[in-house]
């Protein structure tokens, strides 16, 4: 792996980031790196900065926290910048190194992995509202979050890309596995049916790539606690009353909603129309992802307008 270079450049950008924080009202740096770093020297650069730095290895977890340089781990190398920044702030607030409203200065690598070429400065009051690490640390009491973030990063890229080119509109419902089952019923043909537990973890890229070819079937895909496909072409059977959404949402929104609000499990749509990812929890949309800047939002109390349905909630 290579080492970021601390060339004039690096320093001049690194001491701009620095000065920039009293004139934007900025809290923290927050330094994106995909490389291996001399933290000693980083340490030297940012001096007393409020400096958070995002790594890709408990490797480099370990030593930024040996320099004394907060850190947080994404563990999943070679996804987009915007992606990557984005999975960078939820893990800094769920870690309680920045604050949902905070304003922060990131650098990070725009062109060459060795080097800090790129500068921005994010209101995380506009693009995270309410969320907070009590928020993400709730999210995990239901579903590890790291299951909880290959769910999502799998949602996006469906959101994203679609299938053929053709948008796709999906649900996961992950944890709770018991209690989803009994809240669903098999729409038919199950394309999971049958595989060994090994053979349906969603660690396996391979089997995340057939996720994406089942993600265009009727039905919800859900996922247990630990990332194993339980089943898939599932019709979520459970009351949708007292679940409040925004208007236009469409009925996978009203089962995600529902699913969530019966038992303990964290639902992930995907819209067929825009591709946006809704991460629901007790019956609420906690978190946005948008398909063009992947830029969370959070909102509750939208105007109620339930779907033309009988006190169900089906896909």
């Amino acid at each position: 792996m290579t080492t970021l270079r601390f060339t004039d450049k690096v320093k001049s950008l690194i001491e701009t980031a620095k000065g920039l924080l009293p004139s934007v009202g900025a809290d923290a740096v927050l330094i994106m790196v995909e490389c291996d770093v001399d933290w000693s020297r980083l340490k030297k650069i940012t001096g007393e900065t409020n400096v958070v730095v995002s790594v890709d290895s408990s490797q480099q977890l370990a030593l930024a926290q040996e320099a004394g340089i907060p850190a947080v781990c994404l563990g999943v190398p070679n996804i987009p910048v915007h992606e990557r920044l984005t999975r960078s702030l939820l893990e800094a607030i769920a870690d309680d190194l920045l604050t949902s409203g905070s304003t922060v200065v990131t650098l990070f690598s725009g062109f060459d992995a060795d080097t800090l070429d790129s500068m921005s400065v994010v209101n995380l009051g506009e693009h995270l509202n309410r969320l907070t690490g009590r928020d993400l640390r709730q999210l995990e009491t239901r579903v590890p979050l790291d299951t909880l973030k290959t769910v999502v990063d799998l949602a996006i890229e469906i959101g994203r890309d679609g299938r053929e080119g053709k948008p796709v509109g999906t649900l996961f419902v992950v944890g709770d596995s018991r209690k989803t089952l009994a809240c669903s019923k098999s729409v038919g043909f199950d394309p999971v049916k049958g595989y060994n537990r090994g053979d349906r973890n969603l660690s396996d890229a391979r089997v995340r790539e057939g996720v994406k070819e089942i993600a265009q079937l009727d039905g919800a895909i859900l996922v247990s606690a630990d990332g194993t496909v339980e089943a898939a072409c599932r019709y979520i059977d459970c009351s949708a009353a007292n679940v409040h959404l925004s208007k236009g949402l469409r009925p996978r929104h009203w089962a995600a909603a529902a699913i969530s609000r019966s038992t303990n499990a964290v639902a992930v749509a995907v819209s067929e129309t825009n591709g946006t990812v809704r991460i629901f929890q007790d019956g609420e949309v906690v978190l946005r992802i948008e398909p063009g800047l992947r830029r969370p939002m959070v909102w509750k109390g939208f105007d109620y307008e339930p779907p033309a349905l009988e006190a169900k909630a089906e896909l």
